[in-house]
């Protein structure tokens, strides 16, 4: 299968890329840089040049392509709702292409939409899209859904580590560092579901190969993993304080990220497992961190 894969030589889309090469698959993969290019001929990948925002880019590889993996994302949180709607355009543009046609088209989402206050699972639907502007990928394929697309989504956890991991771990990190304390939120067992990039890679690759339309997935290996035993292997590794902070105090000391700090999203992947046979095999979170690779500067 000739796959067009979005966001190819990012974090998760460049474990993807290689996943489906190893697979036997050939990869179409988007390309905005001269730099990007040279990562994916390196890796056996066919270029397209564009980028998420280049809507007839995406149409033209989307068209040229006997399936879709959508992982680009802009993660600029001073613009999330543009980010947002820029995302919600590409699976529009994506989606077009593959009209009257069998070929899938693989979104991906975050479990973080859903399960508040239980354990989030695949059968769960965003209960306020208006208030959650990430909720336009799901909107998006749903509406693609409508027009007869074959598409289904994978919801990532707020945690996918591994080599090369520069989200939410590594931000907890340099706030050690910087301010000389590891810090949870209250009692600090609000839960991160987590899974390692290369399950995640192959879980992508599952849904191409055997996924329902319609269907939602979730990419979850740790089920949830409480903040304060993160904080524990940071605070151990820097040689710094692990200390609590109250919400009030937290507000200040992890500024923007503190939405994220305290948030609570257990999260299950019983259902995907069962119906793709998909296994993780990777290290778990705290495994995975708890190693010099996270703590270089």
């Amino acid at each position: 299968m000739r796959v067009f894969v979005t966001g190819a030589t990012g974090f998760v889309g460049s474990a993807v890329v290689k996943e489906l090469i190893e697979a036997g698959h050939k990869v179409l993969g988007l390309a905005r840089s001269d730099a990007s290019a040279k990562s994916l001929a390196g890796v056996g990948a066919d270029v397209h040049r564009g980028s998420v925002e280049d809507i007839q880019s995406l149409r033209r590889g989307a068209a040229a392509a006997d399936g879709v993996i959508h992982t680009a994302f802009i993660h600029d949180f001073s613009k999330y709702k543009e980010s947002c709607e820029i995302d919600r355009r590409a699976i529009e543009a994506l989606a077009s292409a593959l009209v009257g046609s069998d070929r899938p088209l693989i979104v991906t989402s975050v479990t973080a939409l859903v399960g508040q206050d239980k354990v989030a699972t695949e059968d769960m639907r965003v209960s306020d899209a208006s208030l959650l502007p990430r909720a336009s990928s799901e909107d998006a394929a749903d509406s693609a859904a409508m027009r007869g697309v074959h598409v289904s989504v994978v919801r990532l956890p707020p945690s996918v580590h591994g080599e090369g991991d520069h989200a939410f771990v590594p931000t907890l990190i340099n706030m050690a560092r910087d301010k000389g304390v590891s810090a949870y939120i209250g009692d600090g067992l609000n839960r991160w579901p987590a899974v390692h990039k290369l399950d995640a890679a192959q879980l992508f690759r599952l849904a191409l190969e055997k996924g329902a339309a319609k269907a939602t997935y979730h990419g979850v290996a740790d089920e949830g993993v409480p903040l304060r035993e993160i904080a524990k292997v940071i605070g151990r590794r820097l040689n710094v304080p692990i200390v609590s902070k109250s919400p009030e105090e937290a507000a200040n000391h992890f500024a923007w990220f503190a939405h994220f700090a305290a948030l609570d999203n257990p999260s299950s992947s019983q259902r995907t497992r069962e119906l793709l046979g998909w296994e993780p095999t990777q290290p778990g979170l705290l495994s995975d961190i708890d190693q010099p690779g996270y703590f270089k500067i």
